[in-house]
């Protein structure tokens, strides 16, 4: 289970940032940053734990009471589809964090990330690789992020039915491949990734739009 021991042994305001999102076929990737600036309660240090692991009630109970957390610092960001295209969905994905961070109070004076790359946040950056089964904060990121990112998907479902998003969330199951090859591409599809990619030359190459 993650712990709070980075973040003691810092001394000053770090934010844990997790990103969610980055192997759907569809929507944005979504980035979160938590500063625990009063420390996390006993309660909840016990029940936050990777958001990967927990089922989605479970996950929807904890960003409830994380965001009841006296002193609690939250940041979301988020990269769209037509950013992922530009940039690539790394790149994304670090944009999305940057403006997580942004969207704190005040800049803290460290990020601990998961992963093994560090996005340019301007401010120290240290990479934890698994780094939400390590840091209570990372995992609160995560957890944040990805109920955000479901609560997108669950609206995008309902604009743009027949693509079972509000379960799969944009992943690539084998509802979601056949509804791509059945239905064609939306504006919210990432026309990058290969599933879309290739749907939309034989789309193209039938002389049809997507």
């Amino acid at each position: 289970m993650p712990d709070f021991l980075l973040e003691t042994e810092h001394g000053g305001r770090v934010a844990g940032v997790d990103e969610v999102g980055c192997g759907p076929l569809a929507g944005p990737v979504v980035a979160a940053a938590v500063v625990f600036s009063g420390g996390v309660p006993d309660d909840l240090a016990t029940i936050i734990d990777d958001s990967k692991k927990l089922k989605a009630t479970r996950r929807e109970d904890i960003a409830r009471r994380l965001k009841a957390v006296p002193g609690i610092e939250i940041g979301i960001g988020a990269a769209s589809v037509a950013e992922i295209l530009r940039l690539n969905i790394l790149r994304a994905a670090h944009l999305a964090m940057r403006r997580a961070i942004d969207r704190l109070p005040a800049l803290p004076v460290l990020a601990l990330v998961d992963g093994n790359r560090k996005p340019p946040l301007g401010i120290p950056v240290r990479t934890l690789v698994g780094g939400d089964a390590i840091s209570l904060s990372i995992a609160a990121a995560s957890i944040l992020a990805k109920v955000t990112r479901d609560r997108i998907m669950v609206r995008l479902d309902q604009r743009w039915p027949g693509y079972d998003w509000a379960r799969n969330a944009g992943y690539g199951t084998s509802a979601h491949r056949t509804a791509i090859t059945t239905r064609g591409c939306t504006p919210h599809h990432r026309r990058g990734f290969g599933t879309v990619r290739r749907q939309l030359a034989l789309t193209f190459t039938h002389g049809d739009l997507a």
